[in-house]
């Protein structure tokens, strides 16, 4: 059984969580508490395996707790965040700090909208019961690596695609942080809810030598910029004439997620082929795999996050499995390796 404690203090959500995660066989609910204090005493008594944390509390914030709970007893996190800008900024603050993921707290949904939050909810706690808390590496140690810019001709990636679902906030900033400013364009699928890839984009652009921001439909993909596929959105590539440009939709989504990393990849395999280079990096289930194989097959050179680095190697592993990678690599490595792709292909 996996032990659960719920950390809100909304008696509200505290019923909720408890409820649903008390339908699924394999979970208890040993306690809740409505405050971090009271969380703290809990935690010592019951000895959970796994805690849902509220990002926004009284006495003590949820990203004070979660710092001093990260430094004194490490254990697997998923916070529960409101569908606000400050929610998406303290929630992208807690993925910094160590939690592993995040559900938003549910507003408003039908009866099919919460046995969906119901299912998201047991699949990410049942998940963060596997996971062994890992310390994310610093943005200082990173931020060196980056500020050198590339030798005339030395690069002949034109596109750099990058998709990520469970983990994929912290790793997609390590690699855009190891990229220098003028890097090829990069175009970016994280499984993100809307409203957060608009908070994690203005943090990319905040902490990395890149412009960073949401896609927007139309335009033009430029050097030393990246672009995050907005929330509920899928990105596309398209070739029209000498550039790249992005192309959003709102199609059907594929593999239960818009924006899907199949998608991403799919179109930058036909936008441009073997002039670009992918990585698929941690995440739930196997979202990108198939667009990371298409992308090889059509000369590309294509990268997996090794399992050693990865949050969760779903993802990555999938396309592993299917022979979709060149080269299977620690996160500290991808972002060079993705420039030096051309040249390193077989």
């Amino acid at each position: 059984m996996i032990r659960v404690l719920i950390v809100d203090d909304s008696a509200l959500m505290r019923s909720l969580l408890t409820e649903i995660l008390s339908s699924a066989p394999d979970i208890e609910v040993v306690g809740s508490a409505q405050d971090p204090y009271v969380a703290r005493e809990r935690i010592k008594a019951l000895n959970p395996d796994v805690l849902t944390l509220d990002v926004e509390m009284p006495r003590m914030d949820g990203l004070t707790f979660l710092r001093n709970l990260m430094r004194l007893r490490p254990m697997p996190v998923v916070m529960v965040s409101s569908l606000t800008e400050q929610g998406a900024e303290v929630t992208l603050q807690a993925l910094e700090l160590g939690a592993v993921d995040f559900v938003c707290k549910p507003k408003g949904v039908s009866a099919e909208g919460i046995r969906d939050y119901a299912e998201d909810l047991i699949e990410k706690i049942r998940l963060a019961a596997t996971l062994k808390p890992r310390p994310h590496p610093s943005a200082a140690a990173a931020s060196g690596l980056a500020q050198r810019k590339l030798a005339a001709g030395a690069v002949s990636v034109q596109l750099l695609a990058i998709g990520a679902s469970t983990g994929g906030t912290e790793a997609i900033k390590e690699v855009l942080l190891r990229l220098p400013p003028d890097a090829p364009g990069v175009v970016i699928a994280q499984h993100i809810p809307p409203g957060f890839s608009a908070a994690f984009a203005r943090r990319m652009n905040q902490q990395t030598g890149l412009v960073v921001k949401e896609a927007e439909d139309g335009e033009r993909i430029r050097r030393g910029h990246a672009y995050i596929a907005p929330g509920d959105y899928h990105l596309r590539v398209r070739c029209e004439g000498s550039h790249y440009v992005c192309r959003l939709d709102q199609s059907e989504p594929v593999n239960r997620h818009r924006p899907s990393v199949d998608v991403l990849f799919w179109s930058v395999a036909e936008a441009a082929g073997a002039k670009s280079a992918a990585a698929l990096l941690t995440g739930m289930g196997a979202d990108g795999a198939e667009g990371l194989k298409t992308l090889r097959e059509q000369g590309a050179y294509t990268i997996a996050q090794d399992e050693a680095t990865s949050v969760v190697w779903g993802m990555p592993g999938e396309a592993v499995r299917r022979g979709a990678a060149i080269e299977v690599l620690p996160l500290p490595a991808i972002a060079t390796a993705l420039l030096q792709g051309l040249e390193m292909k077989h």
